[in-house]
């Protein structure tokens, strides 16, 4: 049976999963560069980003029915490809949704500070917004339109008020070595290649339209992130109190300075909303998509007493970490891009490509007509950022 399909819809779908909670953690980074080299290195990680998950669509139409990234590197990578899947992937999920946790957890004990003390913050939070994940795919459907709605709007309104107080001179910093810096969160922050085999499906395997939706839909998420960034690095300076280089120290957002930098309340207020939706939705798909991948390799069934097994597998170790380290909001986020997606999201689409051309005897169905010197050239470039993050891990970088 067809499904109604577009590439408007999937463009909206691929946009809608890239763009989340890591914008909050960009500028703080991208401030070390400054704006032009950064945007350079996103537009980089956005050209290999949207080149595996094109890759990932070449495997996807190999395949005969669901699929997902655990049976596809058992078909192309065998066994010891799926354990490498398993282990990454889950590395992956949980550094996600530790950083959002924490970020989350800082943003309800503001609103709560001085009543209650800043641990309770991320208590708060999973106590709120972890039943929607026990309950289901279904409940955070219908509860995610209005996230989404209110993330749409509030960027608007952050736009509109904030443009006027963007100084340009804050924008010609430059530093081309420390903009190496924002790799990890860029790899981060085009994460998109989970929904590819979904949305595959639901373009009736139509590799003319996945093709389009996802060049179409990630690209806009670049031009997303380049207005943000704009926005922010233009009003916030780099030095000074209530600087970037202060939140990066701290381990904060990036709308956090704009309460010390700005006199003005409303764009502070605005900016908060925006940074609770972001990463609001980001938490939801994140550990939805953890609990439903943990059901399926440990073969938990869905029954209340499973679910509970299940979010509590998520939820407690997630918690204890964002009770002992609070500020690792940012950290998480680079340990989750540098490692955990140039591995999963950067590096398997590349092999399992090689092998299923090379070494398998599968259909021609080419998406992106890459040989094997530039498929080489992607995974020195993975290699490349691994080490970026680990020269940064260590304190060298």
């Amino acid at each position: 049976m067809r499904r109604d399909g577009t590439v408007f819809k999937g463009a909206l779908l691929i946009a809608g999963t890239t763009i989340g909670g890591g914008m909050l953690a960009m500028p703080v980074l991208t401030s070390l560069g400054g704006f032009i080299p950064s945007m350079v290195v996103f537009f980089v990680s956005w050209l290999f980003m949207a080149t595996t998950g094109l890759l990932l669509l070449e495997v996807c139409l190999w395949m005969e029915g669901d699929t997902n990234f655990i049976s596809m590197t058992h078909k192309t990578l065998g066994r010891w490809g799926e354990i490498f899947s398993w282990v990454v992937y889950l590395f992956f999920f949980y550094c996600l949704t530790l950083a959002y946790v924490v970020a989350c957890g800082k943003l309800v004990g503001d609103l709560f500070q001085p009543y209650l003390p800043e641990w309770t913050g991320p208590v708060i939070f999973l106590a709120l917004f972890g039943p929607l994940v026990f309950v289901g795919a279904r409940l955070v459907g219908r509860v995610n339109i209005f996230l989404m709605a209110g993330l749409i709007i509030s960027f608007f309104f952050f736009l509109v008020l904030g443009y006027s107080y963007v100084n340009s001179e804050n924008l010609l910093d430059k530093n081309w070595l420390l903009s190496l810096k924002t790799l990890p969160i860029a790899f981060a922050a085009f994460g998109f290649q989970g929904t590819v085999p979904t949305l595959t499906r639901y373009l009736d395997y139509d590799k003319r339209k996945v093709q389009k939706a996802i060049l179409i839909g990630s690209f806009a998420a670049f031009i997303t992130y380049v207005i943000w960034h704009w926005l922010i690095l233009g009003i916030v300076p780099k030095e000074g109190v209530g600087g970037l280089a202060e939140a990066l120290i701290k381990g904060d957002t990036a709308v956090q300075p704009l309460k010390y930098i700005l006199n003005d309340p409303v764009i502070y207020i605005v900016s908060e909303f925006f940074a609770f939706f972001a990463l609001v939705t980001s938490f939801l798909g994140v550990t939805l998509g953890l609990r439903d991948f943990l059901a399926d390799g440990l073969g938990v069934k869905k029954t209340a007493k499973g679910r509970v097994f299940l979010c509590s597998l998520i939820f407690v170790p997630v918690l204890i970490a964002a009770l002992l380290y609070p500020g690792i909001f940012i950290e998480a986020l680079g340990y989750a891009g540098g490692y955990g997606g140039a591995l999963l999201l950067g590096l398997l689409p590349i092999l399992m490509v090689w092998s299923g051309r090379h070494y398998m005897d599968l259909p021609d169905k080419q998406v992106a007509p890459l040989g094997r010197g530039v498929l080489s050239l992607m995974i020195l470039f993975v290699v490349f950022e691994i080490i970026v993050e680990t020269l940064h891990v260590l304190k060298i970088f």
